[in-house]
This record gives structure tokens, C-alpha cells and sequence, in this order.
């Protein structure tokens, strides 16, 4: 499938997908902190100053406490719905539809992951998110399937202005040489010219066109970094960050991270560095949010779960994801499945004492982690 040369909705042309090159899809996904607030959807009323009525009047009047009774008792209903498992959707959930990054930009806190997402799968997964109502795409040029994702960007007709993308730098790229490039193959298969957030894919640095370590950019990501500052000054990127810990803070940096992308889940909840992330200003994006295709369906059956998930008439899934939020993280879950891709984006704000069990529970084992390359790429990634 091509498309005209035109831009269309603020997208440019992007490659036939036949056409572009498959790129390597690794086994794993990814995971260091500047401040955020939330942006919730605030409804405001006014009241009018009193005044005498008039005899003429008492009709109106009469009329508007009946219309003001009924609108009470549809409140309470509503609220009660929201409450124990009605109307879901995050926007009325009382949880933050989006963050404020330092830049002022204001990142969705649900976003479609589109990793592992395979070729003739990821478009349609990507249409079906953006008509439910997401309006970020969590992304990587290691996918493999980029050029899938901005077809059915372009094909969505929604302004690119109202989506939000995220990309990644593999690990190959980390020379400040070869990133401008895959950054713009990267705007090039997603068809715009920005991208809204880009990380460091891994705190790994390999040398060019192999998996062997290059432990000079390893040891010392500040070149690739500042590569990052400057594509921000040039329009490429509005926003950088990092996946996993970084030692950047040693450095002048121009521009802080905006974004730290980390595994957190039930499994591997991580509350030390929410905490330090949370007094630090950075914020912290949640992947593998069920705790990765090979234990979602153990994550599913936490039997703690199933019992919030039954009091409040929501599924197990839509806890998990609702306390990611709840907790103050940006969320990623990721299916190509349609009614799960609309089941993951209706969450709702758990009660308190739902919010401490599920902490409490996902405290109580040692952690886990569900993605962890270390051995195959020989080093310890996380010390």
C-alpha cells in the first residue's frame, strides 16, 4: 500500500511496508527520572448571584429544582456506577489522562505498546486503539513494524498533532554518528516529521552491526546523550529520556530526562525507585504492565486481584492497569486483540483500600523480573 506524496493530516508519506527492511525483534522489552503533574478533566460551575423572583417566575423556578433534583439523582447514580464498575473510561475516572513533562508537553498515561505486536497485526491493533480513544503509541525502531504503525496512523485521520509517539534508539545506534539517521528512518516509516518522546532503548551501547558491547558508550552514555539535546534543538525530538538507570547525572546536561521507562508490575513493582522517582520529578513509564506475555495469565489469576476486580466490576486486567495509573506512571499495555485493546484503556480509580492491598500483595514476594537480557548479552544490566 503506498500513499500520495501530500501530507495528510499532518503525516508525511511513509514506505510501503513491503518495502522496508525487517528489522532484528528481540526477545525482551525495556527501563532513570524531571517533574510532572497530573492533568485531569476538571468540570467547573458557576453560580449566579441570587435575586428577588417575581410571581412571573415561580413557574421557572419550580421547573429548575425539578430539572436540579433530577440532575442530583443522575450524579449519584453515575458516581455510584463509576464507582463499583460503570462508566470506566479515564477520562470521568478521577485517575490523570495525561502528565505534564518539563517541556510543558502533556503525555497520555495510557498508551498501546505495540512490542511483539507481529507484521499484518499491529495496524489494525493500532486502529482499534486510536478509535477507542488513545492517543499515544509506544514504540521502537527494533520492532521491526513502524512502517505498519504510521499506515494506520495516516489511515486513522486523526490530526498527528493529537497523538502522541514514542520511538527508541537500539542499542547499535548509541555513536552520535549513526543516530541522526535511524531517527530519521524512524520519522520516515512513521511517516511525520517529530517524534513526541524518544529513549534510550537499553543503557547498552553495541558496537556497529554486532551484539558486542561497546563498553566506552556503555560506560559513559553523556556523547550519546548530547547527540539526543541536539535533535531536540533541531525539531526532530520534542522530548528524551531513557529506558532502565542511566549515569548521566555526573554530566551538564542540557535537557533532563523527561521520561524513565522501566519494568513495573505486580510481579516486579519496584516502590523504592517509584518513590525516588516521584521526590526526584522524573517520571516513570510501566511496560510489561501484567508482567510480560509469558505471566499474564498467571497475573491474571492473583487471587487478591480477582477479588478487587469482583467488588468493583471490573476485570483483572483493568485493576492491574488502573493501579499503574493510580500509582503515578505512565502504562503500556500492549495485544492486538480488539476487544482487549478496548478493555485496557477503561480504567477507574481504585478505593483506597483496594490501592494498599494491591501494594501490600505485590510487596510481599521477592521481585521478579520478567525481562532481563543480562545473561545473553553478557553483562549485569541493573548494577
Amino acid at each position: 500500500m503506498s500513499f500520495p506524496t501530500s501530507k495528510q493530516h499532518g503525516y508525511l508519506p511513509v514506505p510501503n511496508i513491503e518495502d522496508t527492511v525487517t528489522s532484528p525483534r528481540p526477545r525482551s522489552d525495556l527501563e532513570a527520572p524531571p517533574k510532572y503533574s497530573y492533568f485531569e478533566d476538571i468540570e467547573e460551575q458557576e453560580y449566579a448571584p441570587t435575586r428577588q423572583r417575581k410571581r412571573s417566575e415561580t413557574w421557572k423556578a419550580t421547573l429548575t429544582v425539578g430539572l436540579l433534583v433530577v440532575a442530583a439523582m443522575y450524579a449519584l447514580v453515575s458516581g455510584l456506577r463509576g464507582a463499583f464498575g460503570g462508566t470506566r473510561c479515564h477520562g470521568k475516572s478521577g485517575l490523570p489522562t495525561h502528565y505534564t513533562l518539563p517541556s510543558g508537553d502533556k503525555i497520555p498515561s495510557v498508551a498501546l505498546g505495540v512490542w511483539r505486536a507481529e507484521k499484518g497485526r499491529v495496524g489494525e491493533a493500532v486502529k482499534t486503539a486510536l478509535k477507542t480513544g488513545y492517543r499515544h503509541i509506544d514504540g521502537a525502531w527494533v520492532y521491526g513494524n513502524e512502517a505498519e504503525v504510521g499506515a494506520a496512523l495516516r489511515e486513522s485521520g486523526i490530526p498527528r498533532q493529537d497523538i502522541w509517539l514514542t520511538s527508541k534508539l537500539w542499542n547499535t545506534f548509541h555513536s552520535p554518528d549513526d543516530i541522526e539517521p535511524v531517527v530519521d528512518q524512524s520519522l520516515s516509516r512513521l511517516g511525520t516529521d517529530y517524534l513526541d518522546l524518544y529513549l534510550i532503548h537499553w543503557p547498552v551501547a553495541f558496537k556497529k552491526g554486532t551484539s558486542e558491547i561497546d563498553w566506552d558508550l556503555t560506560n559513559d552514555p553523556y556523547p550519546t546523550w548530547q547527540k539526543l539535546e541536539e535533535l531536540v534543538e533541531k525539531g526532530k525530538l520534542r522530548n528524551i529520556g531513557v529506558s532502565k538507570i542511566q549515569n548521566l547525572t555526573a554530566n551538564p546536561l542540557k535537557i533532563k530526562p523527561a521520561v524513565n521507562q522501566v519494568e513495573l508490575s505486580y510481579w516486579n513493582p519496584q516502590p523504592e525507585l517509584l518513590k525516588w522517582s516521584k521526590e526526584n520529578g522524573l517520571l516513570l513509564e510501566s511496560y510489561s504492565p501484567l508482567g510480560s506475555a509469558e505471566r499474564v495469565k498467571e497475573s491474571l489469576n492473583i487471587a487478591v486481584v480477582k477479588s478487587i476486580a469482583k467488588q468493583l466490576g471490573i476485570t483483572p486486567a483493568q485493576v492491574y492497569i488502573s493501579w499503574h495509573v493510580q500509582r503515578g506512571t505512565v502504562v503500556l499495555p500492549k495485544s492486538v486483540t480488539p476487544s482487549r485493546v478496548e478493555e485496557n484503556f477503561q480504567i477507574t480509580r481504585l478505593l483506597q483500600s483496594h490501592f494498599n492491598q494491591l501494594e501490600e500483595a505485590a510487596a510481599s514476594h521477592e521481585p521478579e523480573r520478567s525481562v532481563d537480557p543480562s545473561k545473553r548479552w553478557g553483562i549485569d544490566i541493573w548494577n
